[in-house]
C-alpha cells in the first residue's frame, strides 16, 4: 500500500485554505496549512512534503520570497510546488521561481486536483 502523500498548501485567504484542505483530504492526502512564507518555512522544518501548493501573493512574506528560499536550502530544493496567483503577471513570475506548475486564480479545482494526483504519484 502506497503511503499517505503530503501537502502544504500555502494560501492566506481562509475560505479558499480550507476549500483546499477539504479537497485533498478527500483524496486521501495529509494537508498541513500556512498562511505566509513564514509559516510555510517553519512547516518545512517541521515535515518535508511531497508537493506544496503556493500562493504568491500574502503578506509577511510573499510567495515570491519563499520559494526564493525554498530553492536556496538543499533540503527543500527538490519538493514540486505549484504556484496559484490573482496577478496577471502569474505565469511569468511562476517560471521565474523554477514552479513545476502554475493555476490562475479563480482555480479550477478539477484541474488542479488532477495536476496535484499526477505529480504526487509520479514519484
Amino acid at each position: 500500500m502506497m503511503a499517505t502523500a503530503d501537502i502544504l498548501v500555502v494560501e492566506d485567504h481562509a475560505d479558499l485554505r480550507e476549500m483546499l484542505t477539504v479537497l485533498l483530504e478527500s483524496e486521501g492526502f495529509g494537508v498541513r496549512t500556512a498562511v505566509n512564507g513564514v509559516e510555510a518555512l517553519k512547516a518545512l522544518e517541521e515535515t518535508r512534503p511531497s508537493l506544496i501548493l503556493l500562493d504568491l501573493m500574502m503578506p509577511v512574506m510573499s510567495g515570491d520570497e519563499f520559494r526564493r528560499r525554498q530553492l536556496a536550502d538543499p533540503r527543500y530544493c527538490d519538493v514540486p510546488v505549484i504556484c496559484m496567483t490573482a496577478a496577471h503577471d502569474g505565469r511569468e513570475r511562476a517560471r521565474r521561481l523554477h514552479a513545476d506548475e502554475f493555476f490562475q486564480k479563480p482555480l479550477d479545482f478539477e484541474q488542479l486536483m488532477s495536476v496535484v494526483r499526477a505529480r504526487v504519484h509520479s514519484e
